[in-house]
């Protein structure tokens, strides 16, 4: 028998569709879960181990619902329109139009209008990231060596 998975379409969770006791109840319980293995329990004791990732990500949801922020689940596949891509990267629609025509971030053209993957997003923000710090630490070397800085590289967050 043949099963078909649903498309995972766009959602998003607002803080008032919770219950706000519920949500720091479970921040409170769950804090000493870090690095154990967590199992879900359904109500006919039917169990499942949760992966440490995938606990991670639904603590993350709570946090983020307790302190007041909605929090969108969107697939990776999922085509955003130049404004949805550059509220993402928090720059102006005219600097996204700038990256995506110099090739910078991969794109499709459905009709005269630009569309960019949430994956291609991602992977493009996580680059620019990685290599916005390794400037960020080699200015700090290079500040450091002029005897204009006291702080040394390996005072900068290390970040993945």
């Amino acid at each position: 028998m043949t099963t078909t998975a649903k498309k995972p379409r766009p959602k998003t969770y607002l803080p008032t569709d919770f219950d706000e006791t519920d949500l720091q109840n479970f921040i409170r319980l769950t804090e000493h879960f870090a690095n154990k293995q967590t199992r879900l329990i359904s109500s006919d004791d039917e169990q499942v181990l949760l992966p440490e990732q995938f606990f991670d990500v639904l603590r993350r949801v709570a946090d983020a619902l307790a302190s007041g922020r909605g929090v969108a689940v969107i697939p990776q596949e999922t085509k955003l329109t130049t404004q949805q891509a550059a509220d993402m990267l928090g720059i102006s629609r005219p600097t996204l139009v700038k990256l995506l025509e110099t090739d910078q971030i991969p794109f499709e053209k459905v009709g005269r209008h630009r569309r960019v993957t949430l994956r291609n997003l991602t992977t493009y923000r996580d680059r620019a990231r990685t290599e916005r710090r390794a400037v960020l630490r080699q200015m700090a070397r290079d500040g450091q060596e002029a005897g204009l800085d006291t702080s040394g590289p390996q005072d900068l967050p290390v970040r993945k």
